[in-house]
């Protein structure tokens, strides 16, 4: 494939041809065909359109618009572009028109490919300015719910290698990935999945060890060129593998799929709102009874008890209480600077003996949830207090399972079990709850999604009554507080577990026995594991 005019050279003429070995239409009707021909990329009035001609530039050619397009490989000399188009004697109906392009060798293929979707990014419709101010109708969900920066921002932070890497080297994400579809290679041998949010490509590769029959790997970042390198590097996967860039929102795929498989799991589960994507490609994409991995989530949460971290986010605001800061008074900004740091989620690695309550979770069934349903959680909390102490929050962590037809396997980031990249996070009260063993703890924890693709987190406990005559009492304390799952306060760097200073009360150690761990449903038992005394030894020497 011979590149005779590039738009990256010339932008001002805003084309670009390949020689191509031939081109065919699809269509049963049509028996259109040309060779050798030339493909012409161009773009003007705010259209992008890709045109195959013979090479003597005849009149007789055939047209696509890249807007409505899309291009698959078929094998290492051939693919397909399929678009939809209206049809002639109507403004409504649409029926699929495909052309079969051949290529007179494979790094001629995957140059067109490369410019095929160069093209479609650079000059796509949905960027180009309408007349009158319209908004094309061809703006996806995703764009109407998320603002242009934090996308922009998103698709470029999950475009970089050394990110992927980040993840990749969570063995215990990625391991449990490849053992639940290793072990369910019966829901993979044969069938067409597609891999939401694909990233690297290494859960296409996954299943295509699994013996799948081919994988749709939809990416929307610049991390697509990276996957179809790697991908090429593993020819014997590979072949069965079509990466396409591009939103699960806005693509469209030449086939249903018997599995989806994705990683849309955020901090808290929810945080960059890829679930909602994940459930879009739930609709778009699978066929009834198709499966999902993972299958559920489930969000857990639990009080606890924390001094150390209390008086670490409190003491960040001293600095606010100068009072003559080269002659300033800064006073009037500490009680700002005070709520400001208790509104970030802390997100570490907490030692489990900080709980002071069995948990409890919010399940989220990816099969039948409504994307709606994602946008708004309103959760009703209520614990029984193992231990007398001050509460300084609420402690959260997730778990998804991949329900497999021959195994099902968990993945968890409890505290406690191997630390994932996620950890756990914490929600901390800027005014701490005083609670004794026994005692009632209630409230609410209300998120609701913003465009900046997260959360803003509103949590409220409290302490009822206790005692003789307690289901007669009220509530002795609240406390409250405003949080934003965009701006966490990572705190990675904290030694953990936690060594018991010398003056702390016996009635702050909470030990692994004193909390019960619902496990009804769950075949996951080992959530919490409970610290060997030789830790408890190591922790106290």
């Amino acid at each position: 494939m011979e590149v005779l005019l590039g738009h990256k050279q010339n932008k001002e003429q805003k084309q670009e041809k390949f020689v191509l070995a031939s081109v065919a239409e699809l269509s049963a009707s049509s028996s259109s065909s040309l060779s050798p021909v030339v493909a012409r990329f161009s773009a003007g009035n705010g259209a992008v359109e890709l045109r195959f001609l013979h090479e003597s530039e005849a009149t007789d050619s055939i047209n696509v618009d890249l807007s409505i397009s899309q291009l698959f490989k078929l094998g290492p000399n051939q693919s397909v572009c399929i678009s939809e188009d209206v049809a002639p004697d109507t403004t409504k109906a649409k029926y699929s028109r495909g052309v079969s392009i051949c290529f007179r060798n494979e790094e001629e293929r995957k140059n067109f490919h490369c410019a095929f979707d160069q093209w479609k990014q650079e000059f796509s419709v949905q960027e180009t300015t309408l007349q009158n101010g319209a908004v094309s109708d061809l703006r996806s969900k995703f764009d109407d719910k998320i603002e242009p920066s934090s996308a922009k921002m998103y698709f470029h932070y999950y475009g970089q290698l050394l990110h992927q890497q980040n993840m990749l080297q969570d063995y215990v994400r990625t391991g449990t990935y490849y053992a639940a579809v290793m072990e369910n290679r019966a829901d993979f041998f044969g069938r067409v999945v597609v891999d939401v949010g694909a990233g690297s490509g290494i859960l296409s590769l996954f299943a295509a060890q699994a013996g799948a029959k081919h994988v749709y790997a939809v990416e929307a970042s610049e991390m697509t060129e990276y996957a179809r390198k790697l991908i090429a590097g593993n020819p014997a996967l590979g072949e069965r593998i079509t990466i396409i860039k591009g939103k699960v929102e806005e693509v469209e795929l030449p086939e249903k799929a018997d599995v989806l498989i994705s990683e849309p799991m955020g901090t808290l589960l929810i945080n960059e709102r890829m679930l909602e994507s994940y459930v879009i490609a739930r609709d778009r994409f699978l066929l009834p009874n198709g499966r999902m991995f993972p299958t559920v989530g489930r969000i857990h949460m639990a009080p606890f008890s924390d001094e150390y971290l209390f008086v670490e986010i409190a003491n960040k605001a001293l600095f606010w209480q100068q009072q003559n800061y080269y002659g300033v008074d800064l006073t009037a900004l500490h009680g700002s600077a005070f709520q400001g740091y208790f509104s970030q989620p802390v997100v570490d690695a907490f030692d489990p003996r900080l709980l002071v309550a069995p948990s409890m979770f919010h399940l989220i069934d990816f099969t039948s949830v409504k994307e709606e349903d994602l946008y708004e959680f309103d959760i009703p909390l209520k614990f029984v207090a193992s231990v007398g102490t001050r509460i300084h929050g609420l402690a959260c962590w997730f778990d998804v399972l991949f329900n497999g037809s021959t195994v099902q396997r968990w993945l968890t980031t409890a505290p406690g079990a191997p630390t994932t990249h996620w950890y756990q996070l914490r929600c901390v009260l800027s005014q701490p709850l005083y609670v004794m063993a026994g005692q009632e703890i209630t409230g609410r924890l209300h998120m609701v999604a913003h465009k900046a693709q997260s959360y803003t987190i509103h949590l409220t406990l409290s302490a009822k009554m206790w005692g003789p005559g307690a289901e007669q009492g009220g509530i002795l304390q609240t406390s409250s507080c405003k949080l934003d799952l965009k701006e966490p306060y990572y705190r990675m760097s904290q030694p953990q577990p936690y060594a018991m200073a010398q003056d702390q009360q016996p009635h702050q150690m909470i030990h692994p026995q004193d909390i019960q761990i619902q496990a009804e449903d769950l075949e996951e038992a080992e959530l919490i594991q409970p610290i060997s005394q030789n830790a408890d030894a190591k922790s106290n020497s």
